[in-house]
């Protein structure tokens, strides 16, 4: 009763199970119909006792369309491993069967019979005499794309041919094709063609043969044949040279110019453009220049459908005739150009109020296409107004196209501005503000676009900032750098684009060149510590690891450096998460790679090796591939307790690794390991040259730390006179009546304590400028160095320690672009240096000076104490 309660039997409800058991039998039947018969599939079956010819013949003749379709697809290996049978029994059966074949196998042969041609299984005499044959007669398929693949085809292969093939065989029959009784395809074809012997024939050849032809086709019935033929002048004209281009060629392309079709105005334009360089002053002037003033004077009123074209080609043309420009005409093109690039934006701007109508959807998409071209030619223009007058005269536009509401536009923008700002070179502190601009534009296509040469703007920026483009002031040339960086990668990290997030984050290694250290580690170096342990991309990771090495590299404070470390130990090498000890071992690699050997061993050698007691077999395992880069950072014997540790670890998991994976891992890298070389504290031949690089490298991080010392002691000895100063006139104002004296006891304590210390100043000041020289040499070199010598490593290192590390280390600071040329047969070796930033830097962090404070207060205490003790 129950059971009969709930259902419910009305009519609308059983109607409705009836149609849902009907979808479900529409589901199915395709699958029943997929399914092939036991008849289909025996005619399907092959003996499988047939060769690879048998077997293509029998399928050919008997098969269905799929298999011939295969067989002609098979026709290059077939004419590898057999050509002669595959030539005398396999293509006849082609040739037959690509008479009634459909439009996939007539696709398929052709690309077949092209990539016979490339592979060269036969000599180009049998292939003309068996393939060419075939390719002239699918020439004019009744389906548009098998002629033009055909069409294709036999353009490579004219190529190939010899000349007296070309001559009978294409050039003869092309006579009668291209008549105008032929059909509209046959006559395309010949166009096609004709533009390409031009190349093979002497130019008497081609005024006999081909171009009264070409004339022919020029004034033909059908628009479509004369812009085909248009298009193909070009070719023509660079195959006959520039006497019979002028005579011949320029008179057509003048009447196609004023042909009654759009299509063969437009082919004729974009024709004389690119035939600019073979015309003379004379061609330009007289006949050129008037014609394309005449198109950019149409192009407004009658002739919109050249808009686009001519906007794409205006670059090319005003520097092409430049030379023939008066002042009134460079204006006017000018001015044209500006009213290109603002198409569409006016009723938007309020400043068509008069005209306010609806633009069509199509007429938007033009004139956006236009604004793109613009872009795409406002390097161009820069070098047709010069760069000097840029401001005056392109300034306003520059800043619409990077403003524009298309995206497109600002893509555009983005690409070229690197061009762009190599073309201002000293006047490129003018567009500071478009860079932040773009930077922070909402579209992470164009950031993605500006990002690809980011490093180098940046370069031109702070080397050529104008006024502000002092090594103490960097950041000024640019203000707002920073926080669009940083919201940059912010909107990067927050989309699902993680491959603009990944070149963003390898692009920023170089801001240590661009902005200072200071700013590097509060902005910058712990967002990327974050992104490694907070993000899920692994390629964005890595990229985060290594530029993080890069600015720890680059640090100018041993506090920062030895805190990135510690973090990098303890939240990575130690971490909870053996994600997070995998990418520890990731910037293990990157450490190896940018920094000295003797820096890895101080502070990662023992934590690496703490790794193979991982309870993760995947961590050992990655441990294992990295253990010959680690041995080889090893210099003995000054490490050969750490080499020891290295074997005890290696023996450990021999004997107790249960994971036959990494067990299998493991006796590799043993065998691997026993066969490298360590390197000596002594120079050996075979290291020679490493060896010289470790040594100079050494030398700069004893420079590096006496530089750090020494400007600490400047600024401690600028602040001990600051206070002793600003005692003595505290005490002047308590005492008027004694001022005179105070004055004399003012410049005898200022004067007593720099003569007292004459000797030791001059030779820390010496140090000082020595070492300061030094870093602007070593310090900052050119950040795309950094990733040409992944392989290069050095061992070299500082004395200091971090606390809490557990063990004794070495920081090393060195610059990996140094290389080593050989000097004749004397073995010397030098090393160039890359320069660019500087080593001091003005504007110091409120951080900074909270670290200095005790350092102040403690000099205050003194100078009160030298008082009282000197009433």
């Amino acid at each position: 009763m129950v059971f009969f309660s709930r259902m419910d039997f009305s009519q609308g409800n059983l109607f409705g199970y009836i149609e849902d058991l009907q979808e479900l039998t529409i589901i199915e039947r395709p699958v029943r119909r997929s399914l092939k018969t036991p008849e289909e599939i025996e005619r399907l079956t092959v003996d499988e006792e047939l060769n690879d010819i048998e077997r293509a013949v029998y399928l050919l003749s008997s098969g269905q369309d799929i298999q011939g379709t295969s067989v002609v697809a098979n026709l290059p290996v077939l004419m590898r491993q057999n050509p002669a049978e595959t030539l005398r029994r396999v293509l006849p059966k082609i040739r037959e069967v690509l008479h009634v074949a459909g439009v996939e196998m007539q696709l398929t042969a052709a690309v077949s019979f092209l990539t016979v041609l490339q592979d060269e299984s036969v000599s180009i005499h049998t292939y003309s005499h068996s393939f060419l044959h075939i390719i002239l007669q699918n020439l004019e398929h009744r389906d548009a794309g098998v002629s033009n693949a055909w069409l294709e085809t036999l353009l490579a292969v004219i190529e190939a041919l010899p000349k007296e093939t070309i001559r009978h065989e294409i050039l003869n029959p092309l006579v009668s094709k291209a008549q105008i009784s032929q059909s509209l395809q046959s006559r395309l074809v010949s166009c096609k063609i004709m533009g390409k012997l031009a190349y093979k024939f002497e130019a008497h050849i081609v005024k006999r043969e081909i171009l009264p032809l070409v004339k022919s086709l020029c004034q033909d019935v059908e628009y479509e044949v004369r812009t085909c033929m248009c298009r193909q002048l070009e070719h023509i004209a660079q195959g006959i040279g520039t006497e019979l281009t002028k005579t011949v060629v320029l008179p057509e392309l003048v009447e196609l110019a004023r042909d009654e079709g759009s299509s063969v105005r437009l082919a004729a334009f974009e024709t004389i453009v690119n035939l600019l360089d073979m015309f003379d002053a004379d061609d330009r002037s007289q006949t050129v220049l008037p014609l394309v003033k005449s198109f950019c004077e149409k192009s407004f009123k009658a002739d919109e459908s050249i808009l686009v074209s001519l906007s794409f080609h205006l670059g090319k043309l005003c520097n092409g005739l430049y030379g023939i420009f008066t002042p009134e005409q460079h204006l006017r093109f000018l001015e044209f150009y500006k009213k290109l690039s603002t198409l569409g934006l006016q009723q938007e701007n309020g400043h068509n109020d008069n005209q306010l109508q609806l633009q069509t959807l199509e007429q938007e998409k033009k004139y956006i296409s236009v604004r793109k071209n613009c872009a795409y030619n406002f390097p161009a223009m820069i070098v047709f107004v010069d760069p000097k007058n840029f401001h005056l005269e392109l300034y306003s536009i520059f800043f619409c196209l990077c403003h524009d509401p298309e995206v497109p536009v600002r893509y555009t923008m983005a690409i070229s501005f690197y061009e762009v700002a190599k073309l201002l070179n000293s006047g490129v502190y003018t567009i500071h503000k478009e860079l932040v601009t773009l930077l922070q534009d909402e579209s992470l296509e164009v950031l993605d676009a500006l990002v690809g040469h980011l490093p180098e703007i940046l370069e031109l920026m702070t080397t050529n900032g104008g006024e502000n483009s002092g090594s103490e002031s960097k950041l000024l040339s640019i203000p707002d750098l920073i926080p669009a960086l940083t919201t940059a990668e912010q909107r990067a990290a927050t989309s699902l684009k993680w491959r603009t997030h990944e070149k963003l984050l390898q692009k920023y290694a170089c801001l240590p060149h661009i902005i200072s250290s200071d700013q590097i580690y509060y902005r910058f170096l712990h967002r990327m510590l974050t992104i490694i342990l907070t993000n899920n991309v692994l390629p964005v990771q890595k990229a985060a690891a290594r530029t993080l090495c890069v600015y720890l590299r680059y640090n100018r404070k041993q506090e920062q450096r030895h805190e990135v470390i510690q973090k990098l130990i303890e939240q990575l090498g130690q971490g909870k998460s053996y994600w997070n000890r995998l990418r520890f071992l990731d910037t293990c690699e990157f450490i190896m790679e940018l920094f000295s050997k003797s820096f890895f061993c101080k502070y990662f050698f023992l934590p690496v090796l703490e790794l193979t007691h991982d309870p993760v077999a995947n961590v050992r395992m990655k441990l294992c591939y990295l253990l010959p880069k680690v041995k080889s950072t090893l210099k003995i014997p000054s490490d050969k307790h750490l080499l020891q540790q290295l074997e005890l670890c290696i023996r450990k998991l021999l004997c107790q690794e249960k994971d036959k994976d990494v067990l299998t891992i493991v006796k590799r890298t043993v065998l691997e390991l026993d066969r490298m070389d360590i390197s000596l504290d002594a120079f050996q031949k075979r290291f020679y040259e490493n060896d010289l690089l470790d040594q100079e490298k050494e030398r700069q991080e004893h420079l590096l730390l006496e530089m750090e010392q020494l400007e600490k002691e400047k600024q401690q000895s600028e602040g001990r006179s600051t206070n002793v100063n600003d005692k003595i006139f505290e005490k002047k104002r308590r005492d008027n009546k004694t001022s005179s004296v105070l004055a004399k006891s003012m410049t005898l304590s200022v004067s007593g304590s720099s003569s007292g210390t004459s000797a030791g100043k001059e030779d820390k000041k010496s140090k000082l400028v020595r070492s300061q020289s030094f870093s602007t040499q070593a310090l900052h070199p050119k950040y795309s160095n950094i990733d040409k010598c992944p392989n290069k490593s050095s061992a070299t290192g500082y004395t200091s320690s971090v606390s809490g590390m557990g063990k004794s280390c070495m920081l090393s600071f060195t610059d990996d672009t140094f290389r080593t040329r050989s000097t004749g047969n004397s073995g010397n070796a030098t090393f160039p240096s890359s320069s660019s930033l500087t080593t001091s830097r003005n504007s110091f962090n409120s951080a900074d000076q909270k670290n200095n404070g005790n350092k102040e207060s403690q000099s205050r205490k003194m100078s009160i104490k030298n008082r009282k003790s000197n009433p």
